[in-house]
């Protein structure tokens, strides 16, 4: 992730491990390392085949770069899926004497008798629709797991866009705004001016289960509304109120920050012109102005924006439910916090330039050394099982 994220040609990579799972037939990590580099690399058909072969051949992974002899052993849930469609705990763990393992599951996979041995189980598998069944079924074969559970699958059902908010309705200081899933019948509906009692442009749509803002659509008419629906086939979306969060100064501002334990840590600050904000798209590489103000987020966190929402924050965290959870929101002129997105497995990562960003350095380490002193306390403290959570 650290090479693509640094805009490197990872083709050359891709052939030799082809190569690798080529000249072996048992080669099962070569070809979801393949899989992998080809998700980066934009061939999402070709990945899904690969690592559909993959795990056809072997469900449990020894992640690189873990202690020979651990303090604490880690297995990770995950779903058969691509990149997204998991926490990306590897990112968290990639130094120190914690030993990190991946064990993957599916509706399309045998379901396993028992797993590999560890000292602490994290679901790492990611909200989505077609999860939801993955969930609910580990949801009650972890209820008595011999060991300690971290995320219980009963919340990461919880936290669907659609169901999130319902549950934050009335929650001081925050922002959650309704999310409608609705089909193609009930938007060609709105779109012909039919069924608009309490849908007001501009709305914001977005295909289900999609990620990163994929496909994600500001609709501001009518016409808007008819023309992506003629373009885009798919049957239901998620649909929720534009609300506009430009600052005075007029640029938008969007926070990314998780809870490891129930200790709120920044992740980003992304700064840009536009509403749609990525980190990757917000130019924050080309904009020393933006850097500046992001650092000042990270430096003055803890005594600024932690301090000023530490009641909001506090509540939020309590409703997620969650042991680890990440959210993107934004700061409103009211002093609320807009919420966009609640989500365990948000990527958390230390790989921008540090020549670029060298102020971040120093918060990634802290998050990092938070999200192993938080595994070593549950494996230590937390009855097996799933228990009480968080």
């Amino acid at each position: 992730m650290r090479r693509a994220l640094a805009g490197e040609d990872l083709r050359p990579l891709s052939q030799a491990l082809l190569q690798r799972a080529d000249a072996d037939p048992h080669e099962a990590g070569a070809l979801l390392d393949a899989a992998i580099l080809c998700e980066f690399q934009g061939r999402a058909a070709l990945a899904a085949n690969l690592r559909r072969e993959a795990l056809r051949l072997c469900r449990h992974y020894r992640v690189q770069g873990c202690a020979q002899t651990p303090a604490l052993r880690v297995l990770a849930l995950k779903a058969a899926g691509p990149l997204l469609a998991n926490t990306p705990i590897e990112c968290l763990l990639a130094d120190g004497d914690i030993a990190l393992e991946v064990y993957y599951v599916g509706e399309d996979l045998p379901d396993p008798e028992t797993l590999p041995e560890h000292d602490l189980l994290f679901v790492a598998i990611g909200e989505s629709d077609a999860h939801q069944p993955l969930l609910a079924h580990w949801a009650e074969r972890l209820r008595a797991w011999p060991r300690p559970v971290i995320n219980d699958p009963r919340q990461i059902i919880a936290s669907a866009r659609d169901r999130l908010w319902q549950r934050l309705q009335g929650l001081p200081g925050v922002l959650a705004p309704p999310v409608w899933r609705l089909g193609r019948a009930q938007l060609a509906d709105l779109a012909a001016g039919q069924g608009r009692e309490g849908y007001g442009f501009p709305l914001l749509i977005r295909p289900i289960d999609s990620h990163a803002g994929q496909g994600l659509t500001r609709i501001d008419r009518a016409e808007d509304l008819a023309a992506l629906l003629a373009s885009h086939p798919e049957p239901t979306y998620f649909v929720s109120p534009f609300i506009d969060y430009r600052s005075p100064d007029g640029w938008f501002r969007k926070f990314r920050l998780v809870w490891i334990g129930g200790q709120p840590l920044p992740v980003h600050l992304a700064i840009s012109e536009r509403w749609m904000i990525h980190y990757l798209n917000a130019g924050m590489d080309g904009s020393a102005v933006k850097r500046a103000e992001e650092a000042d987020f990270f430096k003055g966190f803890e005594s600024g924006f932690a301090q000023r929402h530490a009641k909001t924050l506090a509540a939020l965290h309590a409703a997620l439910g969650l042991d680890y959870v990440g959210i993107d929101g934004a700061e409103l002129p009211d002093g609320r916090l807009l919420l966009f997105e609640a989500d365990p497995a948000m990527v958390v990562h230390d790989m921008d330039p540090p020549a670029i960003y060298p102020y971040k350095l120093a918060p990634m380490r802290r998050l990092f050394a938070a999200f192993r002193e938080f595994l070593s306390g549950v494996s230590k403290h937390r009855p097996p099982g799933l228990g009480q959570g968080v």
